[in-house]
């Protein structure tokens, strides 16, 4: 059955991408929780008019990701946690704390779930992630994490 994606479903694609599958698996799996839609010749137009929206948006959109990817790896993100005396936080610093302060430094927004640390932050110190900022386009940012 050739479905066209309305969300990026894992090992499948991304939205807007028209992909065959077996039927009971776009019956009873895809179309039911609103993953994909049955692909049709209007859908088609709609898709292709999408496709080329996209293409032009995608060159504005590459050149302010590579400004961001600069700016978030020239500085290191610094966040303020409360801790005990031995440099343990109460609690963690999460992928959410990071993209608040991502914003800040750069002043352009970053998305929480565009974040990767590399491991759990639960102490004072020095730490790496990734942030992805584009398809194409990974910032490698330096968390500090300092006590308040």
């Amino acid at each position: 059955m050739k479905i066209i994606l309305t969300h990026e479903v894992k090992g499948l694609g991304s939205a807007g991408d028209v992909v065959i599958v077996k039927d009971g698996y776009a019956r009873n799996f895809l179309v039911p929780r609103g993953y994909a839609t049955v692909w049709t010749k209007g859908a088609q137009k709609q898709i292709d008019q999408i496709a080329e929206s996209r293409r032009k948006r995608a060159t504005e959109d590459i050149e302010a990701a590579r400004a961001l990817r600069d700016a978030l790896e020239a500085d290191t993100v610094v966040i303020t946690k409360k801790a005990g005396e031995n440099g343990r936080l109460f609690g963690a610093v999460t992928t959410a704390d990071v993209a608040v302060a991502a914003s800040e430094l750069t002043g352009k927004s970053v998305d929480r779930r565009s974040v990767n640390l590399h491991t759990t932050v639960k102490s004072v110190g020095d730490y790496t992630g990734v942030v992805k900022i584009h398809d194409d386009i990974v910032a490698n940012i330096k968390v500090k994490v300092v006590a308040a």
